[in-house]
């Protein structure tokens, strides 16, 4: 096993993305997220990279637009308001089938907010956020190692399906500090072959177009159509979840992030107190692991989404659900930490419910 070391969030995850073989970034600071560029400032030089701090995160996106579609690995980031100024970019990239990689870590909002970590930006990631039908791949961490490791898999995922990638992280992940394995190979980007639709060079080749668009009655359609055959294929093959004491569970918690770590204390101490609770969480938030969620609802009766958020994953909760089980929300806004022990008091309110509910009906 290689030595853990202890990273940073959001240093981990600048050096994942570079040992997953990204050698170029462009972006533009804002807090929480600024060790990402500061990293990968002095750090891309050391590989034979280039950094860019552009003069807006608009401009940010659109320079690694460009650079995507020469079929380099490269990446920006941002946190929240940041991420909403590159949506415009993000949906042509989308449109253009570019494989570009997003970090986000979220703070507070809507607007400015403030710079607290926060789960605020769920519809924004999972729904695409710009205009269009499209969808970008989404993972969240629960933690500094997979903020290290998760770089390798979007990159993956991104070039073998022509399709955006983000790791929605936030600002408590980005900030913490633990240790850290990364477990993937790293990337010698020599190895990496010219992808057959990049603009590299041209000698002794057809001419390739990069492009968003075409004009021409219907074709719209076949892109769309064609790139959601690629959809399909990703929510078929690259879901992740992970589960905790899901086997004997009537009361099943779900979340993500921040709020997952959150949920993994009160799962010890619900358990501890008696209750048969356990933990579902999502680790790719689109796809959503909604099949399996289903497949759960077969037995468990009891769901509770816990978010920091007014409560947004929720609603891919009772999709998933379908009105087999009841959904409840344990939800703290405004960039407020939830705590294990107000997780447990919610856990405590469903489970005598359901045991009054039990009493009538016996």
């Amino acid at each position: 096993m290689a030595e853990k070391k202890l990273w940073k969030g959001n240093e981990a995850l600048a050096e994942g993305a570079i040992r997953a073989g990204c050698r170029f970034f462009a972006g533009y600071p804002i807090t929480p997220q600024n060790e990402v560029p500061e990293y990968m400032s002095w750090r891309l030089p050391q590989v034979g990279g280039a950094f860019l701090q552009s003069e807006s995160e608009v401009a940010a996106i659109n320079t690694v637009y460009g650079a995507a579609a020469t079929g380099v690995r490269c990446m920006t980031s941002s946190s929240s308001p940041g991420i909403s100024l590159k949506q415009e970019g993000i949906s042509y990239a989308a449109g253009a089938d570019l494989p570009i990689f997003i970090g986000n870590v979220m703070r507070g909002g809507p607007g400015l907010g403030n710079i607290a970590g926060a789960q605020g930006d769920y519809w924004q990631a999972t729904r695409g956020g710009g205009h269009g039908d499209y969808r970008t791949f989404v993972m969240a961490p629960n933690g500094v190692n997979e903020m290290a490791n998760f770089p390798h898999k979007c990159f993956e995922v991104s070039f073998k399906y022509r399709i955006p990638s983000m790791v929605l992280a936030d600002g408590i992940i980005g900030q913490m500090m633990e240790p850290v394995e990364f477990k993937n190979p790293e990337v010698d980007v020599k190895t990496l072959k010219e992808p057959e639709w990049a603009l590299g060079k041209c000698e002794g080749r057809a001419k390739r177009i990069v492009k968003s668009y075409d004009l021409r009655e219907g074709y719209l359609e076949v892109m769309v159509n064609e790139r959601v055959k690629r959809y399909k294929q990703i929510e078929q093959n690259e879901v992740m979840y992970e589960e905790k004491m899901i086997e004997d569970a009537d009361i099943v918690m779900v979340a993500y992030g921040t709020a997952a770590r959150i949920s993994s204390a009160a799962l010890k101490i619900a358990r501890e107190k008696g209750l048969k609770v356990g933990l579902f969480r999502p680790i790719t938030l689109w796809p959503f692991p909604k099949a399996r969620l289903a497949e759960l609802g077969n037995r468990v009766k009891k769901f509770v989404a816990v978010e920091m958020s007014l409560g947004q994953m929720v609603e891919d909760v009772q999709l998933s659900l379908n009105g087999k089980s009841q959904v409840y929300l344990h939800a703290k806004p405004g960039a407020s930490i939830i705590t294990a022990e107000e997780v447990v008091k919610t856990l405590e309110s469903i489970s005598k419910k359901e045991a009054k509910e039990y009493a009538a009906v016996k």
